[in-house]
């Protein structure tokens, strides 16, 4: 959001141009950047059930994925996933196209050429998919569109490295630098958070375990886990088209990829969000495969899915838009609401403290972080403890 309010003016290279640019535009029609960022996430949702209906491309799978809660979550969030779904399927449609034999020639290269690069320029971690299409080219070289993936593989990769070296180095040359670091994390936790992230990504009615280990996390785990085995089975017993193999391909490879990164490049433990672009074509052929058996009563998941988001909407019900009223409250007699905001933590993994901060910028986009305590001194710094002696947050066990 910050990124969205200074724009031009470019702060930081952490994240590629496209979400904080869809943000941006919606703040010409008099939204902020905190409720642009939730007509761009209900816009994604609803282009990916019109774009489905419309080309006739996995619409009733597109209804149940867009109606499992974890979903629901990414389209609320203000994050780049809820931007780039709609662009994994589009990305998705065209191979699909390709393969088919409906899009040859210059055109099929051009068009997912195109879709890989603009995946790119809403996450960094498209990079996966980049990989995954040319490497599906490599495997299935006697396809006679195999040439097609690898050639659009290497034009997208062209394009990563002149984007390394045109916009990352130029606004900040030490980014790459700063962000590669080995061993990070020890592969003991790194497997256990896998396990954890794909149980999580694949229960389709609970995506998030509870924190504090409880004996709950059996069954959200274990549901996941069935849920993957049961993928795998139908994988395996029922023959796919070679678009069902690309797709399982590139969203395997993705997660893959995902998890390896990790030795390097400092992410957020895997969960449902990361890997949800990923994750989104093996929904899709899972749930054609469960259609072709058991048909209509295959919406009963996305049912029921929506009904234990309910549930788990009613027992966290923390009222975050009346917390985001009092912040407001409280920058306005600070005069803070429209000036650059500092937020002090002495590490981000202090999630209390970061949630403050991220309340915060809800209110005023140009909040951006300092690990400087000497900085705490300034009166345009804000801390945890200045924020809550003046106001109150509406908090509850399940938040």
């Amino acid at each position: 959001m910050r990124f969205a309010h200074v724009f031009p003016t470019i702060d930081n290279t952490t994240t590629p141009l496209g979400y904080p640019l869809a943000i941006k535009f919606f703040t010409f029609f008099g939204l902020d950047e905190f409720w642009g960022s939730k007509a761009v996430g209900i816009l994604a949702m609803l282009f990916i059930i019109v774009f489905t209906r419309k080309k006739r491309f996995y619409f009733s799978e597109s209804i149940i994925v867009c109606s499992l809660f974890s979903f629901l979550s990414i389209f609320s969030f203000t994050m780049s996933e809820a931007l780039i779904l709609p662009f994994v399927f589009l990305f998705l449609y065209v191979a699909d196209l390709i393969i088919d034999g409906r899009l040859e020639g210059g055109k099929a290269l051009f068009y997912l050429s195109l879709s890989l690069i603009v995946l790119y320029n809403i996450r960094y971690s498209s990079l996966f998919f980049i990989g995954g299409t040319g490497l599906f080219g490599l495997v299935f070289f006697k396809r006679k569109y195999s040439r097609t993936f690898i050639i659009s593989g290497i034009i997208a990769g062209v394009f990563v490295v002149l984007y390394k070296f045109l916009f990352i180095d130029y606004f900040n040359e030490n980014y790459v630098h700063e962000a590669l670091e080995i061993g990070l994390h020890p592969t003991s936790e790194l497997l256990k958070e896998l396990y954890e992230g794909l149980c999580t990504t694949f229960n389709p009615f609970i995506h998030i375990a509870d924190p504090g280990s409880g004996r709950i996390n059996y069954a959200i785990y274990g549901i996941g886990l069935v849920n993957i085995l049961g993928m795998i089975y139908t994988f395996v017993k029922y023959k796919l088209s070679e678009t069902e193999t690309f797709f399982i391909f590139t969203g395997v490879s993705g997660i893959i990829c995902s998890y390896f990164i990790q030795y390097f490049y400092s992410v957020n433990p895997i969960d449902y969000r990361l890997l949800a672009p990923f994750s989104l074509p093996l929904w899709l052929v899972y749930f054609k495969k469960l259609f072709g058996m058991a048909d209509l009563k295959v919406y009963a998941v996305g049912f029921l899915s929506i009904i234990s988001g309910m549930l788990f909407t009613w027992l966290s019900r923390g009222n975050y838009l009346e917390n985001r009223k009092e912040i407001k409250q409280f920058l306005k007699s600070e005069k803070l609401d429209h000036v650059p905001v500092k937020y002090y933590l002495e590490t981000a993994e202090d999630l209390d403290k970061v949630q403050v901060a991220e309340l915060i910028s809800t209110v005023n986009a140009n909040t951006s972080l300092t690990y400087k305590p000497e900085d705490t001194l300034q009166r345009t710094t804000l801390t945890r403890y200045k924020v809550l002696q003046k106001m109150k947050i509406d908090r509850n066990k399940y938040q």
